[in-house]
């Protein structure tokens, strides 16, 4: 399997290319485990972000970097948008999402009480990976039907076209990549 060679915050990351279809590939990021990469993301995202009152991520591999930068920022929770209805859940709002790393449809739920949390105040969204901003748009959706204003839409990485948008805070531009004879090239 090719490789991409990541630089961000000073770190290396070596990241495999996964087919999306039989033409094109996508750089797996998956930074939930990578405490150092967070640490140093986390810093760097929170000196860019205006103020928020809090900050929502979808589950999973957003949730490390959400609780860092809540640590930076000096908050004392953040919130996860989950991927199922769990049994302690009173009264979920949902929102669909087609995530590029994901098949089908999905959706994702916010209690009510963490709803309630967002109420009034000014949030922002934390993710890995920015790609088709499907994901991004489904939490931003979740906040807004709870009563939050989004401030910030912030990743580690803008995957792809993303990278274009003026809209999202992020750190570096990830490429998508297509086939070649040779193998797998950046995608411009």
């Amino acid at each position: 399997m090719e490789q991409y060679e990541l630089s961000v915050c000073g770190l290396s990351r070596s990241l495999p290319l996964v087919p999306i279809d039989g033409n094109r590939a996508f750089a797996s990021f998956v930074v939930i485990g990578d405490t150092e990469l967070v640490e140093k993301a986390a810093v760097e995202l929170a000196k860019q972000m205006p103020e928020a009152d809090a900050v929502l991520t979808a589950e999973a591999k957003g949730i490390a970097l959400a609780y860092e930068i809540s640590r930076q920022l000096g908050l004392k929770e953040f919130i996860v948008a989950r991927k199922s209805v769990k049994s302690y859940m009173k009264n979920p709002i949902s929102e669909s999402v087609h995530s590029i790393t994901t098949k089908g449809e999905q959706h994702i739920y916010l209690d009510e009480a963490d709803g309630e949390k967002l109420r009034g105040k000014r949030v922002c969204i934390v993710d890995d990976v920015i790609s088709t901003g499907e994901s991004l748009r489904a939490v931003e959706e979740l906040a807004k039907k709870a009563g939050g204003q989004v401030v910030c839409r912030a990743a580690v990485l803008a995957e792809g076209d993303a990278a274009k948008r003026k809209d999202i805070l992020f750190l570096e531009k990830l490429p998508l990549f297509e086939k070649t004879e040779q193998g797998y090239r950046a995608m411009e």
